[in-house]
């Protein structure tokens, strides 16, 4: 197919071997690893799409279920929703608003921002014995540790590139997941289109594109949701535009908000 001058192309690698995470491993060091067995070099341009999963097990953000004492709300809850008192318990620590509850889920405001399920608590993939004792917290603040970790990738690379750290979660009115980003370092998150001409001259009003969030989820159809281990994606030419932002960025301010 012919490609139009103006047109842009854009590569995506998952990076493998990758090995699994334990608290206090070193991201940069595995990653340029990986880069190397692939016989790939971290170029300007380049973004980086990591999975959350791998940054709060760095991070530590691992809780044994056991150690959780469900305070009398977590009892009520669980009783409502089905779910296990210590989960409940968690996420309540992890949120600032109970936005919705169902059947196995509770949708709430994140101490982040994020209107998410179950707080982002996640169990799958996270004991190496496969048992469901264990939960993964989100990262304390995401951003830093999207800064952090492309800091110490340019040490070791001499290179400055975009980091997204992505974690799949379901939206308003849509069924099934999507790679979102809930990190962003080195790269603006949204992109305001508005004054620009469409294609008949026609000035937009109200576009913003939410270009972390592309990237997120383009990164997370080649991580896949299951036994992959590809939890980090390089994605080349796509030139992410404007200064460096952060996920509070995505973020719709309550009076914009009307879903609640």
């Amino acid at each position: 197919m012919t490609q139009k001058p103006n047109s842009r192309c854009a590569q995506l690698w998952p990076l493998q071997p990758f090995p699994r995470i334990r608290p206090g491993d070193d991201l940069a060091a595995l990653i340029a690893r990986a880069l190397a067995h692939m016989s790939l070099a971290l170029c300007p341009g380049d973004v980086l799409v990591v999975a959350q999963k791998v940054i709060s097990k760095s991070e530590g953000r691992i809780v044994r279920l056991d150690s959780v004492r469900p305070s009398d709300h977590a009892l009520e809850l669980a009783r409502r929703t089905r779910k296990d008192p210590r989960l409940v318990e968690l996420i309540l620590q992890e949120s600032t608003e109970v936005v919705r509850v169902g059947v196995q889920v509770i949708v709430v405001e994140h101490r982040l921002g994020f209107v998410v399920a179950n707080a982002g608590i996640d169990q799958s993939n996270v004991s190496d014995d496969g048992g469901e004792e264990e939960a993964l917290l989100l990262p304390i603040n995401p951003d830093r540790s999207a800064r952090l970790l492309r800091d110490d990738l340019s040490a070791l690379t001499t290179v400055s590139c975009g980091v997204i750290i992505n974690d799949s979660w379901g939206r308003a009115w849509r069924r099934g997941v999507v790679g979102q980003a809930i990190g962003v370092a080195g790269m603006q998150s949204v992109v305001d289109l508005r004054g620009r001409r469409d294609l008949n001259g026609r000035e937009l009003k109200a576009t913003d594109v939410a270009q972390a969030d592309e990237l997120a989820a383009a990164g997370s159809m080649l991580m896949g949701q299951a036994d992959e281990g590809t939890p980090v994606v390089l994605i080349r030419g796509f030139v992410a535009s404007g200064p460096d932002g952060d996920s509070r960025a995505l973020l719709r301010p309550r009076s914009e908000d009307l879903f609640r």
